[in-house]
């Protein structure tokens, strides 16, 4: 019996992906069955032994929650299927927003999933761009967080802008942005936004010089593209010479397709974590399967990971 051998398996809204990762890994996924009762519920079946090996479960916890339910009965299918190591693979983690209690009587929805997955039996968590860094402390068990950089620069370096500079969409963003505006060695503006309710931006106001700028707006996810489009609008209006922008997530859920089309940005750059629903001449998506391919090869080699993308 070979021992600690790799497998490779995916929750049903992650198969695209997953595929690609297993291809750059250079083996095939593991077959897995879910089936369904006429109620609604479902069982996840792995078909082939796990017995003693590293199991990576891929699967982006995206709407519904059915996702990460199924990614959650998956873990606990290979625990009990007695693997030696299960590390569940999640691209994009839900539920990321939820880091504190910023209102009374509310919950840390965040904490409670990395409750559920220990409590499952993951014995390791691989993500991408966390939306907010101190989840990594919400696990007892090592978390490998992987960033969009390492296909991001590449892209930016590509585009070669002549004068380029960096704007946080918020005041949330900062640190992000100011990472790539160190990076790249050029400057870094700041659109305050103000809210009256969640989802919906009713003020912007920029701070620092635009005018024939050629900007680039880093975020980790883009959902309505409420703020991002209010943003490229403020930002345009300030005598901004383009905008574009990156974000890791493309959740675009409600109006987001139609505002960004509406809106100044020239294009939206954004990876394949979340699967689009729609197309859009403005939206370009750049594959990061061959990072986690490559993450989840050196986590089973106990290689570093930061290597990867620093």
């Amino acid at each position: 019996m070979v021992v600690n051998d790799v497998k490779l398996f995916s929750g049903t809204k992650s198969q695209y992906l997953a595929e690609k990762i297993a291809d750059y890994y250079g083996q095939p996924l593991g077959k897995v069955v879910v089936e369904r009762f006429s109620d609604g519920e479902f069982q996840p079946n792995l078909l082939e032994s796990v017995r003693g090996n590293y199991v990576f479960l891929i699967q982006s916890t995206f709407a519904p929650t059915d996702n990460l339910f199924e990614l959650l009965l998956m873990i606990d299918a290979a625990r009990r299927a007695s693997s030696t190591y299960i590390t569940a693979v999640m691209p994009f983690f839900g539920y990321a927003r939820q880091d504190r209690k910023d209102k009374p009587r509310v919950s840390i929805a965040s904490k409670m999933v990395a409750n559920l997955l220990v409590s499952a039996g993951a014995n390791r968590i691989m993500t991408m761009d966390l939306h907010a860094d101190q989840i990594q402390g919400f696990f007892d068990i090592p978390m490998d967080h992987l960033q969009s950089t390492a296909v991001f620069f590449p892209y930016l370096e590509k585009l070669n802008l002549p004068n380029m500079v960096f704007a946080s969409p918020d005041v949330g963003s900062t640190k992000r942005n100011r990472s790539y505006a160190i990076h790249f060695n050029t400057d870094l503006v700041i659109c305050d936004k103000y809210r009256k309710k969640a989802n919906e931006v009713a003020e912007m106001t920029v701070i620092g010089e635009v005018r024939g700028k050629d900007i680039v707006i880093i975020d980790d996810i883009v959902d309505t593209a409420g703020t991002l489009c209010a943003a490229a609008d403020a930002l345009m209006e300030k005598g901004a010479n383009s905008v574009r922008a990156f974000a890791t997530h493309p959740i675009l859920s409600g109006k987001a397709y139609e505002r960004i089309e509406q809106s100044a940005i020239t294009e939206l750059i954004v990876t394949d974590t979340i699967p689009l629903q729609n197309r859009s001449p403005k939206i370009k998506v750049v594959s990061v399967a061959k990072l986690f391919a490559r993450a989840i090869r050196h986590t089973h080699e106990h290689r570093s990971i930061s290597s990867l993308f620093i």
